[in-house]
């Protein structure tokens, strides 16, 4: 059976350990396409180096995976968080430092601290390991927590968790300008959107299937792996442990998914205001694992209109009238959304005064059968005298 030997996975991918997620992937994929096998057909040596990208970049674009890499020196699909986070504690190397149990378990009795008082220099766990396995088979408890779980005062464990399973995929979120009549009366608007598919080459798996066994494992699904004087038994990074010939899809670079624009007819109903989210179920980028794709929210802004000024369900309106309309009174036609009707102005109104036309706003998008108002503000406009005649006659009425 193979052995896999430590490997630093920052220096492989060429990143520093400060590295984010996104800094990650973006090397990955940069050295995933210089090494691809498809890239170099028949050259080993890029072959191997693309295998140690994909296995480099499996540990350090999972947060739990890379938290345990660092605080160990390797990873493991056996070591569970709560002992790496205790060797961690116990004062164990990083990674890329040299660490991962070398010289005996963390707390061993040699250093003379507090951890605890066992010094495993020299013994080979791989045959727990491997009990542990069939344990876990047969319906039992079993792995590596269970192993050293009352070692590090743990007590009775749960046993490992589930592996990876399907996982959902993320929201979108688009901001659509709508016209003012459109928010309004409602309608239909037709949008590209940019969003992460299923790769329709690997069916989303990253990944294909070829003639033959794995080349890593031999079939076997897993490989051994040596930290310091320990071994364990571990998932093979190039088959995730089908024991099958696996090749990294040449379409989406192993990735599952590819970037892809596509139409789609976005229905805004009648009275949607400004800053209203519409969800529209599964249009977001696709789950990672045949996992469920994420929703796209579409943020609508509604445009203005020159005459008419909304607020909610309301719609605002400023008409001048003459001196003799406000001081006597009159009925004026006003423009609503609807066309033009009629508005009383009661004798002596005052400019900026505000009436109101019930229902004559916008109809309601959340509420069935209601509807807002339109708030018509008045001012009054002054004539300009251009003979003696009306001169005299504001003399009088100032009189």
């Amino acid at each position: 059976m193979a052995t896999t030997a430590k490997k630093d996975y920052y220096e492989i991918l060429g990143v520093k350990k400060s590295a984010s997620a996104e800094e990650i992937r973006k090397a990955f994929r940069k050295l995933a396409r210089k090494y691809h096998p498809d890239v170099n057909p028949g050259d080993k040596s890029a072959e191997e180096k693309f295998k140690s990208l994909s296995e480099a970049n499996d540990v350090l674009s999972d947060p739990k995976k890379r938290k345990i890499y660092d605080q160990v020196g390797f990873y493991s699909d056996n070591i569970d968080p709560a002992t790496a986070e205790a060797y961690a504690r116990s004062g164990g190397n990083s990674a890329g430092g040299g660490g991962g149990f070398s010289g005996g378990f963390p707390g061993g009795g040699q250093d003379g601290g507090q951890g605890v008082p066992f010094d495993f220099g020299g013994f080979d766990f791989s045959d727990l390991v491997d009990s542990a396995q069939r344990g876990r088979k047969s319906g039992g408890s079993g792995g590596f927590r269970d192993i050293f779980g009352s070692i590090f005062g743990g007590g009775q464990s749960a046993g490992r968790g589930a592996e990876e399973g399907p996982e959902p995929g993320t929201d979108l979120e688009y901001q659509v300008n709508v016209p003012f009549w459109t928010a309004i009366r409602g309608g239909v608007m037709r949008l590209n959107i940019s969003r992460h598919d299923v790769c329709s080459n690997c069916h989303g798996q990253g990944s294909l299937e070829a003639p033959g066994k794995c080349p890593e494992c031999n079939g076997t699904g897993h490989i051994t792996q040596t930290g310091g004087r320990m071994k364990f038994n571990v998932q093979c990074p190039r088959c995730h442990g089908t024991g099958k010939n696996l090749t990294t899809c040449p379409v989406c670079h192993g990735e599952g998914t590819v970037s892809k624009t596509e139409p789609l007819e976005v229905r805004i109903k009648a009275g949607t205001r400004d800053g209203q989210r519409i969800r529209i179920p599964g249009k977001g980028n696709a789950g990672a694992q045949s996992g469920p794709s994420g929703d796209l929210y579409v943020i609508i802004r509604t445009e203005e209109h020159p005459i008419f000024r909304r607020d909610g369900d309301d719609i605002y309106l400023t008409v001048p009238v003459s001196a003799a309309e406000a001081a006597l009174g009159a009925k004026i036609e006003v423009p609503t959304i609807d066309g033009r009707a009629l508005l009383k102005i009661p004798p002596g109104t005052q400019s900026g005064q505000k009436l109101r036309l019930r229902e004559k706003g916008v109809p309601s998008a959340t509420k069935e059968g209601a509807r807002g108002d339109e708030i018509v503000e008045i001012t009054i406009t002054v004539p300009m005298p251009r003979d003696e005649r009306t001169k005299e006659l504001l003399r009088e009425l100032a009189n």
